[in-house]
C-alpha cells in the first residue's frame, strides 16, 4: 500500500505551526500563492498578519498558539474547523533550538526543547487526528532534521528531540497508512533561518528557506514519507548512520570542524 499525496494545493485547507519565519514563512507564502487557504500559527501574531496581508481575507487565518500549550492548539483547531469545515493538512514546523555541548548542558533548556520539539507536535497531531481517522483522510506533515539520524555536536537537546520526530513520525506512517491518512517526515540540513544564525561555524549544504519549502511541497505531493534534504547532505549523513562507531566518531571529529 501506497500513501497518497495532493495533487495540488489550491482550495486546499492547511495549518502551518510555526508560520513567522524561516521555512514556516517561506511554506506559507508559496501555499497562498497555490491558493491553499492557511491558517497561521505561531506566538508572534504580527508576523502572522504581515504574511496575510499578501493574501484575501478568505485565504487567511490567524492563530495565535503557543506549541507547549494544549489550551492554545485545540482552540486553534476548532476555530480552524469552525472556519472552513476541516484540514487536509497539518504542517507543523515549529521548533527551537539553543547550542548546547556537555560543557554547557542546562537541564532547564533541554527540558523547554523537548516540549516544544517534540511534545509539541504531538499536542498538534493529538488535535487532529480524531476527524481525519472519522473521514479515514488528512496529511500529516512535521519538520524534524538530520540532526536527529545520530549524534552531532551543539545538539545535546535539539538532537534527542528530533530523534524522538523520527521514531514518532515512523510509528505514526505505521498505524495510519491503512486509514487513508498520509505522513511526512521531513529532514531538512542546513536552511538560512534565525535558529541557524546562531551557530558559529560552517555550516555545509546550506540551503535557504525557499529552497527548503521546494523539497517540501514537492515531496507532499509526491506521498513520500521520507522528504530529505539537500540530498548531498542528507544522503551521507544517512550513510553515516549505518558505520560502526569508532568510524562513524572518526569522521564526525574529522569533518565537523567545531
Amino acid at each position: 500500500m501506497k500513501q497518497l499525496g495532493i495533487d495540488h494545493f489550491s482550495g486546499k485547507r492547511v495549518w502551518i505551526i510555526g508560520a513567522s519565519s524561516g521555512i514556516g514563512e517561506a511554506c506559507a507564502k508559496a501555499l497562498i500563492q497555490k491558493g491553499a487557504k492557511v491558517a497561521l500559527s505561531s506566538r508572534r501574531v504580527e508576523r502572522l498578519q504581515k504574511i496575510a496581508n499578501f493574501a484575501p481575507a478568505e485565504q487567511t487565518l490567524i492563530l495565535p498558539v503557543d506549541v507547549t500549550q494544549d489550551d492554545q492548539i485545540n482552540t486553534g483547531y476548532q476555530k480552524m474547523i469552525q472556519a472552513w469545515g476541516g484540514i487536509d493538512l497539518l504542517l507543523f514546523v515549529s521548533g527551537v533550538y539553543v547550542p548546547l555541548r556537555a560543557d554547557n548542558f542546562d537541564i532547564k533548556t533541554a527540558e523547554q526543547t523537548i516540549d516544544a520539539n517534540l511534545l509539541g507536535p504531538m499536542r498538534a497531531v493529538a488535535a487532529v487526528l480524531p476527524r481525519m481517522l472519522q473521514e479515514r483522510a488528512g496529511h500529516i506533515a512535521i519538520v524534524g532534521s538530520v540532526a536527529g539520524y545520530s549524534g552531532l555536536p551543539k545538539a545535546l537537546a535539539y538532537g534527542p528531540s528530533k530523534a524522538a520526530i523520527i521514531n514518532f513520525c515512523e510509528t505514526l506512517y505505521y498505524d495510519l497508512l491503512p486509514q487513508g491518512i498520509s505522513v511526512h517526515m521531513i529532514s531538512p540540513g542546513f536552511v538560512a533561518t534565525e535558529a541557524t544564525a546562531q551557530n558559529d561555524f560552517e555550516m555545509p549544504a546550506l540551503i535557504t528557506a525557499e529552497e527548503a519549502t521546494s523539497e517540501i511541497l514537492s515531496g507532499i505531493q509526491k506521498g513520500e514519507f521520507d522528504i530529505h534534504f539537500p540530498k548531498r547532505f542528507s544522503g551521507f549523513l544517512k550513510f553515516l548512520r549505518i558505520l560502526p562507531y569508532p568510524l562513524y566518531f572518526w569522521i564526525i571529529r574529522r569533518f565537523v570542524k567545531i
